[in-house]
């Protein structure tokens, strides 16, 4: 059990660096979008490159963000059920729905996502717009993000089974949404 929860700290601290680029990510997009707009009306230039790469730092975000964001449990959830259940309970919740749900789904968008990023990159598929960018950087973050998200997945099942075994103490506080 304890190499299988040095190999889930090693996924947490990779998902780690891979949510800290998505963070950086969101000011880099907020920066060239005012760029971009100051050029624009300011002094009557445009690129397309400049609003694809909007579209790349927001797949970033949202790909490498997904698998730090169930690292810190803050994925949205439907708390009908789970918020009622005692700590043990929602742990067994989150195995069982890592095994069953979790892991079986991104295994399946990773592997779906590959050929497409694949292909981009084999014909080195550009954008059909002047001044675009090339595609296949923002068409591996597809498979790229559910990859993560599913050994994020992993992570959590490995440290909510050490929980249940009593060999790992972890936080499990969700935080209910005020609504």
């Amino acid at each position: 059990m304890q190499s299988l929860l040095a190999a889930s700290r090693w996924i947490d601290a990779i998902n780690e660096r891979f949510g800290r680029i998505a963070n950086w990510l969101v000011l880099l997009a907020c920066a060239i979008s005012a760029g971009n707009a100051f050029v624009r009306y300011g002094i009557n230039m445009s690129s397309n490159a400049w609003l694809e790469i909007q579209w790349y730092c927001f797949a970033g975000m949202v790909m490498l963000g997904a698998s730090w964001t169930l690292n810190r449990n803050e994925h949205v959830r439907v708390d009908l059920i789970y918020g009622r259940l005692s700590t043990r309970a929602q742990v067994w919740v989150d195995v069982v729905g890592g095994v069953l749900f979790l892991l079986p789904a991104m295994a399946v968008l990773a592997w779906t996502a590959w050929p497409f990023f694949l292909d981009a990159w084999t014909i080195s598929e550009g954008s059909t717009n002047a001044g675009g960018l090339i595609r296949w950087p923002v068409k591996l973050m597809l498979p790229l993000g559910f990859a993560m998200v599913w050994l994020q997945g992993l992570s959590e099942i490995i440290k909510r089974v050490g929980y249940l075994r009593g060999v790992h103490n972890m936080d499990l506080q969700y935080e209910r949404p005020l609504q």
